[in-house]
């Protein structure tokens, strides 16, 4: 499914990014994997890490998933894109609450829209257990984004996108 595909990553200097990219180097054969982040340095570190033949596919694209424009721009050759950007310490989120409503919210949003405008053939949101049944704001902006994501598969129906 990733062989031949142009894969971008949203967060993709996080922890989980890292290691999603660590497993797709190792297991498949994508044409382009593109790591799309606001973190410079983490991208600096990250592009000092990856070596060998298949770090010549890697993209490093600075960016932050509140930006619109800036994704659609990245997202313009992307096939697959998996959506792992989010503020998602609990303490953080709760002392500034509507830097995690436009981060895990409006740029869930905007990665759906982005993808939508650059026909992104299929999405992949990560989720968290404290989106079940939310006692604190981030659970509140995941379970959102969750809600959000599955709402475009019903607006975009049997074509091709498939956010889910």
């Amino acid at each position: 499914m990733l062989n031949n595909k142009v894969i971008l990553i949203t967060g993709g200097t996080g922890s989980f990014g890292k290691k999603f990219i660590d497993v797709v180097l190792k297991r498949f054969n994508p044409k382009k994997l593109i790591i799309y982040s606001r973190d410079e340095q983490k991208q600096f570190q990250l592009q000092q890490k990856l070596t060998g033949p298949k770090a010549s596919i890697v993209r490093y694209f600075i960016g932050d998933v509140r930006d619109i424009d800036r994704l659609k721009l990245a997202m313009q050759d992307a096939n697959i894109v998996i959506h792992a950007a989010a503020l998602k310490h609990v303490p953080i989120t709760e002392y500034n609450p509507f830097e995690a409503v436009k981060t895990n919210i409006l740029g869930a949003q905007n990665v759906i829209d982005a993808s939508f405008h650059s026909n992104v053939e299929r999405v992949i949101a990560l989720s968290t257990d404290k989106a079940s049944s939310p006692i604190n704001l981030y659970g509140a902006t995941k379970l959102t984004s969750d809600k959000l994501f599955v709402a475009a598969n019903n607006y975009k129906g049997d074509n091709e996108l498939d956010p889910c």
